[in-house]
């Protein structure tokens, strides 16, 4: 005898899943999963001057965030955007250089900070509110639609070095010379976020991830206070207006401080880094939380045996709570299509 299927409680299985539910197959999707592994978004970028102008480009944008959707049937669609439109709009440019990433006039003292305005200029934004809203009619019904930010931590540490660096060093010994200027951009890019990711939602993402790319290199008490910290505040802000938002915090490379997000009701999920043991996450974590992640992307990049077990094995792992697959971090540009394709089949059996 064939027993049926739990009936769900929404009409997206991603939102059952951040609201606590085990399903019979977890849904997947992919950081990055708009990009440059896809052909049609690489035949789509050659079509725009910079990235940034891609970015703002509502036409350009809603394309790029729906050609997974389309091509793959992922259980949600992420923003095409960028974590440093903040940035942008708040009055320090923004740039992307060819193979080398992105360029910002860095940050180095007090007068840096001044050059920045009080408030996020959300006009400056609106394109990307404009993306959101043609691509909320776009989705099939039982796809979600996930909208995002970085964290304070990970954004301040690009606004400060004025570029990516290994280990955030400038941004680390910012925050170690001057506690107090540091604070006020943390605060800054808090109130930044809240703003963004409220308007985000009121344009129609139902779920909002940030991003802490960095947190993993801040050691204990500055891991509280420049990343868990600022995270819970984004979170408490962003209920407090819309409280049926559904919140997903990645703090990358934290491992155990993964630990200090369970007090947190405002978050419903925590991604996973690659590292991140799903044993002791199934044990600690999935009774408080629903976990996302955590396939190494270069597993997904080499295919073969060792992607089918790898997928196996968190599945088995992580399957008996509430759980989101999805990488340890963003898919890499040269992952073939059909080693996704493959991944899509172990998880939907």
């Amino acid at each position: 005898m064939t027993l049926p299927l739990p009936k769900p409680l929404n009409s997206k299985p991603i939102l059952d899943a951040l609201a606590g539910k085990v399903l019979p197959r977890p849904p997947v999707w992919l950081m990055r999963q708009a990009g440059r592994y896809l052909p049609e978004y690489r035949e789509l970028r050659a079509t725009s001057d910079s990235f940034m102008h891609f970015c703002f480009s509502p036409d350009l944008a809603s394309r790029a965030t729906l050609q997974p959707i389309e091509r793959f049937g992922f259980d949600a669609a992420i923003l095409f955007s960028d974590i440093l439109v903040i940035p942008e709009a708040l009055g320090q440019k923004v740039s992307f250089e060819q193979g080398e990433g992105p360029r910002l006039q860095p940050i180095g003292d007090a007068a840096g900070l001044s050059r920045l305005h009080d408030q996020i200029d959300l006009k400056l934004l609106e394109p990307v509110f404009e993306t959101i809203d043609r691509v909320k009619g776009e989705l099939p019904d039982a796809v979600a639609f996930i909208g995002f930010c970085g964290a304070p931590w990970t954004v301040a540490s690009y606004m400060i070095a004025g570029k990516g660096t290994p280990d955030q060093a400038p941004a680390r010994l910012f925050a170690y010379r001057y506690p107090e200027l540091f604070e006020k951009l943390i605060g800054k890019l808090v109130s930044a976020s809240i703003d963004y990711l409220v308007r985000q939602i009121a344009a129609g993402v139902e779920i909002v991830q940030i991003f802490d790319s960095w947190a993993g290199v801040l050691p204990g008490p500055a891991f509280r206070k420049w990343s868990l910290e600022p995270i819970l505040k984004i979170a408490q802000g962003v209920k407090a207006k819309c409280p049926d938002a559904r919140i997903i915090a990645f703090p990358r490379g934290v491992a155990t401080h993964l630990m200090e997000f369970l007090d947190c009701v405002d978050i419903d999920a925590l991604g996973l880094n690659t590292s991140d043991n799903t044993r002791w996450v199934a044990q600690y974590i999935q009774g408080r939380k629903t976990v996302q992640g955590n396939l190494d992307p270069l597993v997904l990049l080499t295919g073969g045996d060792s992607l089918e077990s790898e997928v196996r094995r968190i599945l088995y792992e992580l399957s008996a709570g509430p759980f989101i697959f999805n990488l340890g971090h963003g898919i890499l540009p040269s992952t073939p299509i059909e080693h996704v394709e493959k991944m899509l089949r172990v998880i939907r059996g």
